[in-house]
């Protein structure tokens, strides 16, 4: 993650004004029936005067969110340790915890965190480790923490250290609405406004490998598909083509983006070649095709078709030029997107007139609607499979939300002021 300090420091600068306006706060509505309750104790600061961040707390919130782990509160924590020798077993079983978290954090050049897992039924240390970074870096660092904790209590890599784009839009009575290209931690904290504009942006997408986002721009009086380095900032307009151009995304490799693109009449997946920009054109129908979304092997891509009538989701092999419907179920199926491991696809699905989140298995071809609010849009998986992340609408606002890929969990991610939308769950970052 050596890129993202440089991020911080290039765009939180410039953009910090801007970033607060976009900041997410966290309401959980849904978790397990059961959850584990763990006790995160509070970091021991070792170094002048008070610690930077308190980590424990960064990492108390994101197991919280996971919904499956209820932490303990402070207020109820009958000791504080912060080494194996000051953990009494007996203080936890008291209020009932069945794991505890505890750490130290220290800075000598680096911020440097040493935390330890321990399992209070059978008075075991189970895990421990140390991460080290850039003090800007601390909630990341944290972040980095809970993913650890989250894989060793459930067999399941955390996707707590990932990132966020979505838009947030400010609207302006009687004028032009400002839209805001917005990227933030997994939790919504730390938002750094990345494009602002008067015309609107849409369909912010990731590269594989965490380093380059595109989305789709109308700040040319039209359509456009950008790319932009997160590090450097560096903007490249791909397409300015007459009609659509719309619905970027990149291969798994990074070398190709499958997008839309209407120049030759009606909208068709195209593939460019980023290094020639050398386009190849997929699909070939007098019906819209659209929302094209690579599998990840990357021998096929799902997209969005209404040449059957109503929109469907549709199979395209890039060997054999075949297509095969996918979706069947409910009259319409939009914005396929695909987990990593292949088999599960969250998409828009409609139901009694309402749009959910749906979720199918491609090999049992089972559809399980997650969600029941009625405009729910733009869903967007997490690296790990787990969460489902989407715009809906909340007391007449636009807002983020989550479920899981169960609907056992569920959680809103309104922003402070205005309306959020086009959520995209970032890859796991390099560490």
């Amino acid at each position: 993650m050596k890129w993202l300090p440089v991020l911080a420091l290039k765009l939180a600068l410039l953009m910090i004004s801007l970033g607060a306006r976009a900041e997410l706060t966290i309401e959980i509505t849904q978790g397990m029936d059961n959850p584990t309750a763990i006790a995160v104790v509070p970091f021991a600061w070792q170094g002048p005067g008070s610690a930077p961040t308190d980590i424990a707390s960064v990492i108390d919130g994101d197991l919280n969110r996971s919904g499956q782990f209820l932490p303990v509160s402070r207020s109820d924590m009958l000791g504080l340790p912060s080494v194996q020798s000051e953990v009494y077993y007996r203080d936890w079983r008291a209020i009932d915890t069945e794991y505890l978290v505890i750490g130290r954090v220290s800075v000598a050049g680096q911020m440097r965190i040493e935390y330890e897992l321990f399992d209070v039924l059978r008075q075991t240390k189970v895990h421990a480790g140390v991460v080290t970074g850039a003090v800007s870096e601390a909630r990341m660092l944290a972040h980095q923490v809970s993913d650890a904790i989250y894989e060793k209590l459930t067999g399941i890599r955390g996707a707590f250290a990932t990132r966020l784009l979505y838009v947030s839009v400010t609207r302006v009575p009687g004028g032009n609405d400002y839209f805001r290209l917005t990227l933030a931690d997994s939790d919504g904290a730390r938002p750094i406004v990345l494009l602002e504009s008067r015309e609107p942006v849409m369909a912010p997408t990731w590269s594989p490998d965490g380093r380059q986002i595109a989305y789709v721009s109308f700040e040319s009086s039209r359509p456009a598909i950008y790319r932009q380095d997160l590090a450097s900032g560096q903007r490249e307009q791909l397409t300015n083509f007459k009609g659509l151009n719309s619905s970027p995304s990149w291969s798994p490799d990074g070398n190709t983006m499958a997008m839309v693109l209407s120049k030759d009449g009606s909208p068709d997946i195209y593939l460019m070649n980023l290094a020639s920009k050398r386009l190849t054109r997929v699909t070939r129908h007098y019906a819209i095709d659209t929302e094209p979304a690579w599998m990840p092997d990357g021998k096929s891509l799902l997209f969005t078709s209404d040449r059957g009538g109503r929109p469907q989701i549709y199979r395209y092999n890039l060997a054999s030029g075949s297509t095969e419907r996918v979706t069947f179920e409910g009259t319409y199926n939009a914005r396929a997107r695909v987990a990593q491991d292949g088999r599960n696809v969250v998409m828009v699905h409609q139901q009694n007139g309402a749009f959910h989140i749906a979720l199918l298995d491609l090999v049992s071809e089972r559809l399980q609607v997650l969600t029941a609010t009625d405009l729910d849009e733009s869903p967007s998986i997490a690296p790990n499979g787990s969460m489902v992340l989407y715009a809906t609408k909340y007391a007449e606002q636009g807002i983020l939300a989550a479920v899981s890929v169960d609907g056992g969990v569920k959680f809103r991610l309104p922003a402070r002021e205005g309306d959020v939308r086009e959520p995209a769950w970032s890859p796991y970052m390099g560490r």
